[in-house]
């Protein structure tokens, strides 16, 4: 097991599809304190820091027990800012803070609060046991783009996204597609700094979890949906 890992939570200010959501209540507590607490319970992290451009949420975020509240820059909270610039900065933040050099850098998106301390668990572990740089987490996919997922021509017609080599009758029996969950997202340290701003290169593993665990809230519906699984019990 790596000997120093960072658990960062990347939290803006800003959110397009439901207002404040970061700090709306989620049975009984802001949505990002569910991943404050996973990261916590985990028992496999150095550190815990949260990065956000707004002061409420790292007020709320060291009231429910971050280690590092990491003000982001403006360029790094904008709508087009890509994820992982965000993530480096937070990462050499809570380096200059401690003096600490993190051998292993998760990301728990604060909009995925389903997950459960095993599928950390399980990601990190994933990456610790193999040679890869990266480990994404995702679900298995409810449409494949060789049987159901199509795309339109300049001339509007349909076509299948991905042609497969030979007609599919069944989706049971298209090559096996996941759904990216934006759950956890795990990284070497020199993976992390290798220029690749994308969450996913050549050397990525992928951690599987269940549909039931895998909802980004990203919608007023999704945020409905979270709220009645957690107090259904759906979750575990």
């Amino acid at each position: 097991m790596s000997s120093e890992i960072l658990y960062l939570i990347t939290a803006r200010g800003g959110s397009k599809g439901v207002e404040g959501k970061n700090l709306r209540d989620l049975a009984g507590k802001p949505l990002i304190a569910h991943s404050i607490e996973q990261a916590k319970e985990s028992g496999m992290f150095s550190a815990v820091a949260v990065s956000s451009d707004s002061e409420a949420i790292l007020e709320t975020a060291r009231e429910w027990g971050a280690d590092h509240m990491v003000e982001r820059p403006a360029e790094l909270a904008s709508d087009t800012a890509p994820k992982v610039p965000a993530i480096r900065h937070c990462t050499e933040t809570v380096e200059a803070e401690t003096g600490a050099q993190f051998d292993t850098i998760a990301d728990l998106d604060a909009t995925a609060p389903l997950r459960i301390v095993d599928d950390i668990r399980g990601a990190v572990e994933l990456l610790d046991t193999s040679d890869a740089a990266n480990v994404v987490s995702a679900m298995a996919s409810r449409r494949s783009p060789y049987f159901n997922l199509v795309e339109r021509d300049e001339a509007g017609r349909v076509h299948l996204s991905k042609q497969p080599t030979t007609p599919i009758a069944r989706r049971q029996d298209a090559p096996e597609c996941f759904d990216l969950n934006a759950s956890v997202f795990v990284w070497t340290r020199g993976a992390l700094f290798s220029g690749n701003d994308y969450v996913l290169g050549d050397d990525t593993l992928l951690f599987e979890m269940p549909e039931e665990r895998s909802i980004d809230i990203d919608t007023e519906i999704d945020f409905r949906f979270v709220e009645f699984l957690m107090s259904a019990g759906e979750t575990s």
